[in-house]
């Protein structure tokens, strides 16, 4: 499994969001960081199909975004997650399903999975818009694995987490980068300190290192001397 990405570009009216990104991804966990504005939303909606770039290439095994085998492969949670707030959780992760092209069997059987996973089971059955800000980014996370994603992106998955949901989860992601490709994208240092195998910095929409987390003795020093005042949020 390989995610290329060619002198990928984002030109908007008055702003350079993404500036010729080139970069090689494996399974495994790399962690995208950057300070706000610096791009990385960009990047990862148009590896989704989201956005569409104003040049260079995305593929996946050689599949390019806009064909259905790669969206197939793709389980994304954006920094935005809309909700439907009369529909259960479980109901939710039923529909998403559907619209993934699962079978409901398969789907019914795949959501009680991840539900149990998230830490939800107990509220399965209650309606989301009773569900707590933490309860709901849960379930985005739920949603994103339905379909057993091969490039898993996330960005800013444990907004609204609490400490312990933060350490589980990242326990959860270093387990899925064992054999898919995850990218992560944060402005939390410490979400990706002791899970990313590689760490990426994103400034002004271009990578300013790619290189393997275990070369970085402190990520969060390394951080601020790459950033200085926009560095890290605790």
């Amino acid at each position: 499994m390989e995610l290329v990405i060619r002198n990928l570009t984002k030109q908007y009216p008055n702003k350079l969001a993404v500036d010729g990104v080139n970069l090689t991804l494996r399974p495994g966990v790399y962690g995208l960081l950057g300070a706000n504005g610096a791009g990385k939303t960009t990047l990862m909606r148009m590896l989704c199909g989201i956005l569409h770039p104003t040049g260079g290439e995305i593929t996946l095994d050689g599949l390019t975004v806009d064909q259905e085998d790669y969206r197939a492969s793709l389980g994304y949670l954006p920094q935005d997650f809309g909700y439907y707030p009369g529909f259960t959780g479980m109901d939710f992760l039923l529909y998403l399903g559907a619209l993934k092209g699962l079978p409901r069997p398969q789907a019914k059987a795949r959501a009680a999975e991840l539900l149990d996973l998230v830490g939800l089971s107990e509220v399965a059955k209650r309606k989301l818009k009773t569900y707590s800000g933490g309860m709901k980014q849960r379930l985005g996370i739920a949603q994103a694995l339905l379909n057993h994603p091969q490039l898993l992106i996330l960005d800013e998955p444990t907004a609204g987490l609490d400490p312990k949901e933060r350490v589980r989860f990242r326990d959860l992601i270093a387990q899925w980068g064992e054999h898919c490709i995850v990218l992560l994208s944060t402005h939390i240092v410490s979400d990706i300190a002791h899970i990313a195998d590689v760490v990426l910095l994103m400034k002004e929409g271009r990578i300013i290192h790619n290189g393997p987390a275990a070369d970085i003795d402190d990520l969060e020093a390394f951080y601020l001397r790459a950033f200085g005042e926009e560095g890290p949020h605790a």
